[in-house]
């Protein structure tokens, strides 16, 4: 056996026997999980109507560094062109990986077989502004009860995951209350969505109080569903004074509503695959939306974000 042999045999032993001295806990430890909080700006919707700029400032200061939009129109973000609210953003290193804009069935061109160009352009510019996931926050009522129509709605869903693929990005879908109160089949048409979309294409974004007074019961949900909510909406409710409110619920401040939110996000962060931890807070019982959301985000780091 020549040297070089030898020299070799004899490294990789030393190799082998120094890997047996490491803890496999240090060799098989998956990394650790980067989770992150943010706003869904509609919780400030009047305010981001009047002054986008001045709104952003204010949530920069009380310590927010994520945010998602609920405004995108004409290919503009509040107003602004998605180079420009980029800017605006960055400016006060505020970042914005999500946001909300409807994907209709008129989005697709049988024809061509093929997105229109109004959502490729959607796309495009969610890509731009920064986003990692475009999410369509409503199934238009004519989808519902349609076998057909709500096949070709989900193939829909997937294709736009390949498309928003091609960006870095993925397409999700974020849940009201119709989808609990809804049958398929003897299914909900939660269960349909989540059967018939690829979850490698399409992300859930599950809202944790639209679904309260529908039936849908969180906790359980991220228990039958482990790993397929890598967002969620982080919402408290009581029960509704103004007779406004989600089949009787009304948003409140996180932590002083009759949902267990502490154990929701606990249990999204163990079983649920959650990484983004997304605040909102649709009404504020005569407080002033910004102190709700500069509580709501301290609650948040009292339970460990």
């Amino acid at each position: 056996m020549d040297n070089s042999r030898r020299d070799f045999i004899r490294n990789t032993a030393l190799a082998v026997a120094g890997a047996a001295l490491v803890s496999s806990n240090d060799l098989f430890a998956a990394p650790k999980k980067i989770e992150r909080v943010g706003l869904q700006l509609y919780s400030v919707r009047d305010a981001m109507s009047k002054d986008p700029a001045g709104s952003l400032k204010k949530l920069a200061d009380m310590g927010y560094v994520h945010v998602e939009h609920a405004n995108y129109v004409n290919r503009k973000f509040y107003g602004y062109t998605a180079k420009e609210f980029r800017k605006l953003l960055s400016g006060m290193d505020l970042q914005m990986h999500s946001g909300h804009t409807v994907m209709t069935a008129h989005d697709w061109d049988d024809a061509k077989n093929d997105f229109t160009d109004k959502w490729k352009y959607t796309v495009e510019d969610a890509a731009e502004v920064g986003q990692r996931y475009v999410i369509s926050p409503w199934l238009d009522e004519s989808l519902r009860h349609d076998p057909d129509k709500l096949k070709k709605t989900m193939d829909q869903f997937n294709k736009c995951g390949e498309l928003c693929k091609k960006y870095n990005m993925k397409f999700g879908y974020h849940n009201h209350n119709f989808e609990f109160s809804t049958k398929v089949g003897d299914e909900t048409l939660y269960d349909y969505i989540l059967a018939n979309t690829d979850p490698e294409l399409v992300a859930q974004q599950m809202d944790v109080g639209n679904m309260l007074g529908a039936g849908g019961i969180a906790l359980d949900l991220l228990k039958k569903y482990p790993g397929r909510f890598e967002l969620l909406h982080v919402k408290d409710e009581i029960k509704s004074t103004t007779g406004q409110g989600m089949d009787g619920y009304d948003s409140t401040i996180l932590g002083e509503g009759v949902m267990p939110v502490r154990d929701i996000v606990k249990e999204a962060r163990k079983h649920g695959g959650t990484s983004w931890f997304i605040i909102e807070q649709e009404s504020y019982q005569g407080k002033d939306p910004f102190d709700c959301v500069k509580i709501d985000l301290q609650t948040m780091k009292k339970w460990g974000f």
